[in-house]
């Protein structure tokens, strides 16, 4: 639950920057959370499939 409350924040922090950020830096840090979040979600896929066999 923690975690979720740090991501939240960080999004927050994230949208905030955007507003003064220029484009190409706002790209980037939208492909690297993109990448953070696919790779969280292929690991909690193969850990629940292991779990459940």
């Amino acid at each position: 639950m923690l975690f979720l409350v740090a991501a939240l924040l960080l999004l927050g922090v994230t949208l905030g920057t955007v507003a003064h950020a220029p484009l190409p830096v706002t790209l980037a840090a939208a492909a690297v959370i993109g990448v953070w979040l696919a790779v969280f979600a292929v690991r909690e896929r193969h850990a629940r499939r292991r779990h459940d066999h």
